[in-house]
């Protein structure tokens, strides 16, 4: 299957490096990306539309004889493949969601400090620490040097909804440290989130046992079990 892998902010495709191999040995073919706007030469400009419209267009790039098309959304990522699978839901054979939910109409990421049109990575000490716990010093060193200023309006654009056929798209939603019940009492404080999540179809919750950033602390286990998803 082809598997496009859709980073959270900050990161770009190589994010994606450690979990490839295993998915290439899985059989499956991974596309991972570099979204518009992120990178040595930062777009300001660049809006969540241009980020669904890239996933879109390598969606349409896939051969359609191929056996099916994954989309894997990390954090952020997440709202960028639900809406592309929005765009696609006849192309798209299933979602899956690393630690983040399905959206709801008119979502948004989140809202962080804006520099000159840009927003920074904030450092590791900006989350809570259970989305950290598991991620060792060099991984932080590491990772910290090779993210990427996001474009300053990606973050706070709200997420445009539009086919009800989405639901009908398998997804499976692979949580850091909440099993299905976990999540869908969280789910609840945000009553559009639950009523989008409940309105799929086939959704399924797997608990990681990670942090937020499975990709870095256990990529081998992240990429098995993505696989095993796809089944």
């Amino acid at each position: 299957m082809d598997v496009i892998l859709i980073p959270g902010l900050w990161l770009d495709a190589s994010s994606w490096d450690d979990v490839v191999p295993a998915l290439r040995d899985a059989g499956h073919t991974p596309h991972p990306l570099t979204l518009p706007g992120v990178g040595p030469h930062p777009d300001p400009d660049a809006r969540l539309a241009d980020w669904i419209a890239a996933v879109v267009e390598r969606i349409d790039g896939v051969d359609p004889d191929a056996p099916g098309i994954a989309l894997v959304g990390h954090s952020g990522g997440g709202n960028v493949a639900w809406a592309a699978a929005d765009r696609r839901p006849e192309r798209v054979s299933r979602v899956v969601f690393v630690d983040t939910a399905p959206p709801a109409e008119g979502a948004e990421i989140s809202e962080f400090p804006v520099v000159d049109g840009l927003v920074p990575f904030p450092g590791w000490s900006f989350f809570d620490d259970p989305d950290v716990a598991d991620l060792d010093l060099p991984t932080r060193e590491r990772w910290a040097e090779r993210t990427h200023p996001v474009p300053g309006r990606v973050p706070t654009d709200p997420v445009v909804l539009s086919d009800p056929r989405r639901y009908g798209i398998p997804v499976t939603v692979l949580s850091g440290s909440a099993d299905r019940a976990a999540f869908t009492a969280m789910l609840a404080d945000w009553p559009p989130f639950l009523a989008e999540f409940d309105a799929i179809a086939d959704a399924n919750v797997v608990e990681l046992g990670s942090g937020h950033w499975p990709q870095f602390s256990q990529p081998q286990r992240l990429a098995r079990t993505i696989a095993a998803a796809l089944v």
